[in-house]
């Protein structure tokens, strides 16, 4: 696996799967990301949070967990495999995790997820 990072975020190859994946985190939040070889190519190591979360942000958001002391703190699962995509990563997990139906509906409703629609679609008609 090769890997870049920077301030608050981590970008891996796996060359065994041709896969890019990507993580952000920092106090409240973390994320994981399945990317593009494009989104990949232009992260650059040392390259600030802030600059990284506009190209990481592109990619097929795959998980995330938010304590941010706005609420109380919570875990969204978008793939069941992030752990198989992501095994390098260091998951960091509020353990309050939301079910498969609000996530759904979070899935259909939201924009910024949109390129999570048709996997969740999928595993829906295979739950039921």
């Amino acid at each position: 696996m090769e890997f870049k990072q920077g301030c608050g975020w981590k970008a891996c190859y796996d060359e065994e799967r041709n896969l890019y994946t990507a993580e952000r985190g920092g106090c409240g939040y973390y994320h994981l990301y399945e990317i593009t070889v494009e989104i990949y190519n232009a992260l650059q190591n040392g390259m600030s949070d802030s600059d990284s979360y506009h190209l990481i942000n592109q990619g097929r958001h795959l998980y995330m967990d938010v304590n941010d002391r706005c609420g109380p703190p919570y875990t969204v699962v978008l793939d069941h495999d992030y752990k198989t995509l992501c095994p390098w990563a260091d998951v960091v997990s509020s353990g309050r995790v939301w079910p498969d139906e609000l996530t759904d509906v979070a899935v259909e409703l939201f924009e910024s997820e949109k390129n999570n629609r048709e996997q969740r679609r999928k595993k829906r008609e295979e739950r039921k």
